[in-house]
Parts: structure tokens; C-alpha cells; sequence
């Protein structure tokens, strides 16, 4: 049963939002425009603020699901593992040729079921380095530091190697926007020339 769990929450992970949203609503596969990443902060990029945030809310709902399946199961088995099982999914969805985003959405929604504490401690730490850097990649990777480092503070839980896991899919998930940041190609989130990649509004379906 806790294998068909994993399988489960590797669907929901799966389900590919912001491609849908782009296919079906923009006639685009988001993943030819702006940083080629079928993500929230891809979308707003491309398609703007009212496609971006439904996107969010489906990607951190998924990750809430996810989550959430041992306790509508009643199955002994740790939300943060099919939380994470989900954030796989959500990264290399089988529905979606196995390119997916980045894992940030889906690990919110995840964190707010199995860990509030570890929520407020990552997207703290997202949002104070995006601030001090413009760059939504740093603030992604610091996700992925600061829950390592969290699981050196609380001992007992065995998390420790799921984080160093995690952080090191973070670094690989984003080793294009690490390589245009060291050829200076990376985009900070105030530069003017991101609103070039949007989709002009003749070309939306809505």
C-alpha cells in the first residue's frame, strides 16, 4: 500500500500546470519561452501576473495534497516523504516528457502540511536572499541551505541526508540559471528586459 501511495503522490506531482495553462490557454508550450522553466515565476514572466498565480496555487496545492495522502489513507507513513515523492514528480512529471519545474511551488505546499516551522524557515530564507539579490535562483538554492541546515538543529528526525538529497536536485534543477549567472546572462527580477519575453496579448487565447 505505501508504494501505491508513492506512486500516487508521484502523479499528483506529475500533473504538468503551467504547460497546461500555456497549451490550452496561450496556444504556447511555455517551455520554448522566457527561461524554458514550466514554473510560476516562468510563467508570470511570459503569460503575466493572472496566469502566474493560478499556476502557484495549483503547484502548492499539489504539494498539500501530496502531503496530505497518509492522513486520508490512514497509512503510517511521514507526509514529508510523499510531500517529496510529489516534488519529484512536479520536476520530472511523466506527463510532461519528464521536464518539469523547479520544485519551489510544489516543496511549499509540501512543507505547510508535514512542517509549518520549516515552511516559515525556507520561504523566509527564499525571500530575503531574492531581496538582497534580485535573483530568483539564489533565493530557490537558499530553500534548499536553509532546510539542510534546519535539520542539523532538530537531531532525531534522520532528515538530514533527505535535505543534502534535495538541496543537491536544487543545484542540478537550476544549473542553467547558475551557468548564465557566472557568463552574466542570468536576469535579475527588476531587469526591464524580461518584459520582452512576454506573450504579446494578440497571441493569448484569453
Amino acid at each position: 500500500m505505501t508504494i501505491l501511495l508513492f506512486l500516487l503522490a508521484y502523479l499528483i506531482g506529475s500533473f504538468p500546470t503551467a504547460l497546461l495553462v500555456g497549451k490550452f490557454l496561450y496556444n504556447i508550450d511555455i517551455r520554448e519561452h522566457g527561461s524554458h522553466n514550466p514554473g510560476a515565476t516562468n510563467t508570470l514572466r511570459v503569460l503575466g501576473k493572472k496566469a502566474a498565480i493560478f499556476v502557484l496555487l495549483v503547484d502548492v496545492g499539489k504539494g498539500v495534497l501530496a502531503a496530505s495522502l497518509p492522513a486520508l489513507f490512514h497509512i503510517g507513513v511521514e507526509p514529508l516523504f510523499t510531500g517529496l515523492i510529489a516534488v519529484v514528480g512536479h520536476c520530472f512529471p511523466i506527463f510532461a516528457g519528464f521536464r518539469g519545474g523547479k520544485a519551489i511551488a510544489t516543496t511549499a505546499g509540501v512543507l505547510l502540511v508535514s512542517n509549518i516551522w520549516m515552511f516559515f524557515v525556507a520561504y523566509f530564507s527564499f525571500v530575503f536572499i531574492i531581496y538582497l539579490t534580485k535573483y530568483v535562483f539564489y533565493g530557490s538554492l537558499s530553500v534548499g541551505v536553509s532546510l539542510l541546515i534546519y535539520s542539523f538543529f532538530t537531531p532525531g528526525q534522520g532528515h538530514e541526508l533527505i535535505f543534502s538529497l534535495f538541496l543537491l536536485l536544487l543545484i542540478f534543477l537550476h544549473r542553467s540559471n547558475i551557468n548564465n549567472y557566472i557568463h552574466k546572462k542570468e536576469p535579475k527580477i527588476n531587469d526591464k528586459h524580461l518584459k520582452d519575453d512576454r506573450i504579446p496579448p494578440k497571441n493569448k487565447a484569453i
